[in-house]
């Protein structure tokens, strides 16, 4: 049973592979090895079928250097799907998958308002309140995630009719008022608002733990997703202080310790209120704790942290790449 899984997991992974990262990463290998991409596959594929990872993570972990005792540390796309289906089951983890439902369960933590398409269909007064309320706006695809189906759009370009016949047209069925990041995180990367990404689980045995706090670091780019291009570095849960390079998803692409762009030093960067932002995300999880294991997205304000969105299929990069280390240990299946 657990060969076919794996076969099936497999013919997966080389479905929805980057073809031309994949070629990327080979080039470079063989640059930096000599290893031909017939050696490479022959690896990957037994990898993959060992240790349950896609086909990119066998670059992105840095298997290729590894010995075999710490690859079973690695947790990848077929075993976080597994871990992710129990831990937040389909019954219960729409909450998190649309964000419309999400904003309604979890308003109280929000620092901007959020509107669904039928919201502003059913009452145009909001629409007024909302044209007025900002210069930004951010169109959503509902159920979107990885930053794909977002778009910032100046107020100015819209009336309310406009706005109302754009989301229809372009498919986005939820707009929320642009938060402005607090100025410290706005010096570091101006060009996207960088969220700290933080990690939780509730388990029978060991109650509510924070698996790992990271924060996303844009580069250049509107968006802060590894998937963009742009960094994640780790934080010290204890201090809110980021205790590590800003790493990518691109493995080719070497650590950075100041921000590429801004030159602020993304090492010992303090973030700001990080007693309130470890306090509201343990409230959040403990709100709905049917979905057991969720990775949030904050964003840290002027005026304090405030929730972004809630996953429930959160990204073990963001989560293992910027320690350098796999964390499938602390994943609680029971």
């Amino acid at each position: 049973m657990t060969l076919m899984r794996r076969l099936i997991y497999f013919a997966y992974y080389l479905r929805e592979v980057d073809r031309l990262q994949l070629d990327k990463f080979m080039r470079h290998l063989r640059t930096e090895k000599g290893w031909s991409k017939m050696r490479q596959w022959t690896y990957i594929v037994r990898d993959s079928f060992r240790f349950n990872i896609s086909i990119l993570e066998y670059y992105q972990f840095r298997f290729f250097e590894l010995p075999q005792n710490e690859k079973s540390n690695w947790a990848g796309t077929g075993t976080m799907y597994e871990f992710q289906r129990r831990a937040n089951p389909s019954a219960t983890r729409g909450l998190l998958h649309d964000k419309r439902e999400f904003y309604r369960a979890y308003k109280k933590f929000f620092k901007h308002d959020v509107y669904s398409f039928d919201d502003l269909v059913a009452a145009p007064e909001a629409i007024e309140k909302l044209l007025a309320s900002n210069e930004k706006l951010v169109l959503k695809d509902a159920t979107g995630n990885c930053g794909s189906g977002v778009s910032i759009r100046p107020v100015s370009e819209f009336t309310p009719d406009q706005l109302i016949l754009c989301m229809e047209r372009e498919g986005f069925d939820l707009v929320e008022t642009f938060v402005e990041q607090h100025s410290a995180l706005n010096k570091l990367s101006p060009s996207a608002v960088n969220t700290v990404r933080i990690v939780t689980q509730i388990s029978n045995d060991r109650g509510y733990e924070v698996l790992g706090c990271r924060l996303r670091i844009s580069v250049d780019s509107p968006v802060d997703n590894l998937a963009a291009g742009n960094m994640a570095a780790p934080i010290d849960p204890n201090t809110g202080v980021v205790n590590g390079a800003g790493v990518f998803s691109d493995f080719t692409r070497e650590p950075a310790v100041i921000h590429p762009v801004t030159g602020i030093s993304v090492v010992d960067f303090q973030l700001p209120f990080w007693t309130e932002t470890l306090e509201m995300v343990r409230e959040a999880s403990l709100l709905h704790p049917e979905n057991r294991s969720v990775g949030w997205d904050v964003v840290i304000t002027e005026q304090g942290p405030g929730l972004i969105e809630g996953n429930h299929d959160w990204c073990k990069l963001v989560w293992q790449l910027p320690v350098d280390r796999g964390l499938m240990n602390l994943l609680d299946f029971d």
